[in-house]
């Protein structure tokens, strides 16, 4: 088997790991195991999306870089919100749930394994958690994002993986559009998710911030 074949079969095995898209949206409507973590404690509550901030997903891709090759991420920036944080490998839980970086580090965020990695085509997906006991995790300030911001991936292949943001939403844990977030536009996007909406001591966050990107540069 020559080198380019060994990748493509690489690449393959890959692929065929990762989760369909109805699973992950069917995990999803019950919410991210993050929800289950969030304290709520706070006076003042994180941001939430405004309604002029909704995606279009049916607009066509406009600016959008070439998809990049599988390399892991390593840390995930956003500057409009002052976020700095390496990135960790996350999957499901023994319940199914999309698993969450551990809730005693507020200033990390985990890559979902079983999508693309951030920079490929297709649907790349990075969660956090929106606070913990402590105060403010990494993405407490994803909701107050505009759309043009920009979400950075450094990844261990040198390369940094920019994209833009054409849309922040909050939708209901029980009602979750899993085809509209993760449907892919042919192009490489990316989503970043964190709890919010309402709170309660009883059930948690009911919602999620969901964050849509698409790459439009690399450096």
């Amino acid at each position: 088997m020559s080198a380019f074949e060994a990748a493509e079969a690489e690449e393959e095995a890959r692929r065929r790991k990762r989760a369909p898209w109805g699973v992950i949206a069917l995990v999803l409507l019950t919410g991210l195991a993050l929800i289950r973590n969030g304290s709520g404690e706070f006076d003042v509550g994180p941001p939430q999306p405004a309604s002029a901030a909704a995606a279009d997903t049916r607009a066509p891709v406009a600016g959008a870089a070439q998809p990049l090759p599988y390399a892991l991420p390593d840390r995930v920036r956003i500057p409009a919100i002052q976020v700095d944080a390496p990135v960790m490998a996350v999957g499901l839980d023994a319940e199914g749930w999309v698993d969450a970086p551990p809730a005693e580090d507020p200033n990390l965020a985990g890559w979902f394994t079983g999508a693309v990695t951030p920079g490929e085509k297709g649907t790349a997906v990075v969660v956090g958690h929106v606070d913990n006991q402590q105060g403010p995790a990494v993405f407490y300030g994803l909701g107050a994002l505009k759309k043009g911001n920009k979400v950075e991936i450094a990844r261990q292949d040198g390369k940094t993986a920019v994209f833009e943001i054409y849309g922040i939403e909050v939708f209901a844990k029980n009602d979750f559009p899993g085809d509209r977030v993760y449907a892919s536009k042919g192009a490489a996007e990316l989503r970043v998710i964190t709890c919010g909406g309402g709170f309660s001591q009883q059930d948690g966050y009911d919602g999620n911030v969901v964050a849509f990107a698409r790459l439009t540069a690399v450096r």
